[in-house]
C-alpha cells in the first residue's frame, strides 16, 4: 500500500525536551514590560522578581514556611547548589533512573568523594522505592526527562524520616503533583513544563532544610554563587527575590507571562490536565500499533511531559540509525522538532507533551510518526 503523507501538520511542530515550546499564542511583545537597562535591585526589578516568587508558590502551593528562591544555572544550578550545601551531614543514598539524576550521582561520589549509598534502574524503570533508606539523605530525580518515568507519588517518604529529601523536579514542576510535605529540596527550571527560556533555576527549601543550612557547615569550600548562610543564618533576601548575581530581567518577565498564562488555564490542576491529555494521545496511539511502545514498562511510572517511545518492529535492522533517520524525516517535513531520544538513551523519540503543548498538535503529529516510520523501512528495505 502506498504510505500517504498526512494532510494535515501541526500548527506548532515544535516538541523538544527543553528548551519547551512557549505558552499558546507567545509574540514576544507580550514582554514589553520588561525592566529592560534597569538594576534587578531597583524597586521596579525587585517587584518583578517578588511577583515571580509569589506567583511560584500560589500556583504550585507551596507551603507558606519553604522558602523559594530565584537561583543561577537552570535546574542543574539549583540540584549543585542544594548538594553542595546539604549534604555531608548524614549518610547519602542517591537514586537514579536517567541521565541527568546519573550526573547527580557523578557529582556526589567523585566530587564531593562521599561514600554514598547508590541505587541505579534501566532506562524505562524507577529503582524499588520501598527499599530507599529515607534515614539517610535521598537525592533523586521525580521525572526522568531522557527515561520517560516518574515517581508515581510520594507515598513511599515516611513523614518521620530523619533525612532530608532532594528533588530535581525540573521536568515535573507545574504538569504533576508533588508532595510538598515529603519533599525537603525541590528544583526546577523555567525552560521545561512553562516554556521559558534558559539559565534561571528555582530552589525550594523546607523548613528542615534551612535548619541543616543553619546547623552545618561542609567541609568543602563553597562557590559564592551556592551560598545560602552568612553566619549561620539563612540570607533571607535570596528568598525574597534579592538574587545571588544578576538575573536576566527579560527572562523574569518572560516567566511572569508564562505564569499568568498557567492561571488563565486553571492554574495547577488545569496545567496538569493538559499535560496528561496528551501524554494520553500518544500512549492511545502506541496502544494500537504493534510497532511503536512506550519505553516506560509500568503505566503508573510513565511520565506524562517526556513520553518516551522505542521502536519494536523485529523488521529494524540498526536501531539507533533507524529512530535518528525517523526524527529527520519529520523535522525536514515541518511535522516534529527535536524528537530524537536523548543521547544517553535508548534509541528512539521522545515528545515532549508539557502543559505549553497544545492536544491538537499532538494529534496532528502522530500520523506523521506513522508515516515516517513506514517511509524509513521501505528506504531499509531498498538499501
Amino acid at each position: 500500500m502506498a504510505n500517504t503523507q498526512p494532510a494535515a501538520r501541526p500548527a506548532n511542530p515544535r516538541f523538544s525536551s527543553g528548551p519547551c515550546a512557549k505558552i499558546p499564542g507567545y509574540d514576544l511583545n507580550m514582554l514589553a514590560d520588561a525592566p529592560l537597562g534597569r538594576s534587578h535591585r531597583a524597586a521596579v526589578g525587585k517587584a518583578k522578581l517578588a511577583r515571580a516568587i509569589d506567583q511560584t508558590r500560589e500556583i504550585l502551593g507551596v507551603p507558606d514556611d519553604y522558602r523559594i528562591g530565584i537561583v543561577p544555572a537552570s535546574d542543574t544550578g539549583a540540584v549543585e547548589m542544594a548538594m553542595w550545601s546539604l549534604l555531608g551531614a548524614r549518610p547519602v543514598e542517591m537514586l537514579a533512573w536517567e541521565s541527568f539524576g546519573a550526573g547527580w550521582v557523578t557529582d556526589v561520589v567523585k566530587q564531593l568523594k562521599l561514600d554514598a549509598k547508590v541505587q541505579t534502574a534501566d532506562y524505562g524503570q524507577i529503582v524499588d522505592l520501598a527499599s530507599v533508606d529515607f534515614d539517610r539523605d535521598v537525592v533523586f530525580t521525580w521525572n526522568g526527562t531522557t527515561s520517560g518515568v516518574r515517581v508515581p507519588d510520594g507515598d513511599a517518604i515516611p513523614a518521620d524520616r530523619a533525612g532530608l529529601t532532594i528533588c530535581d523536579a525540573t521536568s515535573a514542576a507545574f504538569a504533576m503533583e508533588l508532595p510538598w510535605d515529603k519533599l525537603d529540596v525541590v528544583t526546577f527550571s523555567w525552560q521545561k513544563v512553562l516554556g521559558g527560556e534558559g539559565g534561571h533555576g528555582v530552589l525550594i527549601l523546607s523548613p528542615r532544610a534551612v535548619e541543616r543550612l543553619e546547623s552545618y557547615t561542609p567541609t568543602w569550600p563553597l562557590p559564592k554563587i551556592f551560598r545560602m548562610t552568612k553566619g549561620g543564618k539563612l540570607i533571607e533576601g535570596i528568598f525574597r527575590g534579592e538574587t545571588i548575581n544578576t538575573p536576566s530581567m527579560l527572562c523574569v518577565e518572560d516567566y511572569l507571562v508564562a505564569l499568568d498564562w498557567a492561571q488563565s488555564v486553571g492554574g495547577l490542576q488545569g496545567l496538569i490536565g493538559r499535560a496528561s491529555a496528551n501524554a494520553q494521545a500518544v500512549w492511545d496511539f502506541c496502544a494500537t500499533r504493534d510497532w511503536i511502545e512506550n519505553l516506560a514498562e509500568d503505566p503508573a511510572t510513565a511520565s506524562t511531559t517526556s513520553v518516551c517511545l522505542k521502536f519494536t518492529d523485529p523488521r529494524i535492522e540498526d536501531g539507533a540509525a533507524f529512530a535518528k533517520a525517523v526524527a529527520k524525516r519529520l523535522e525536514a517535513e515541518g511535522a516534529g522538532l527535536d524528537i530524537g531520544a536523548y543521547r544517553d538513551a535508548p534509541a528512539g523519540l521522545r515528545i515532549w507533551c508539557g502543559s505549553t503543548v497544545e492536544l491538537a498538535d499532538v494529534q496532528a503529529l502522530l500520523p506523521w510518526i506513522e508515516w515516517a516510520f513506514h517511509a524509513e523501512l521501505a528506504a531499509q528495505d531498498r538499501s
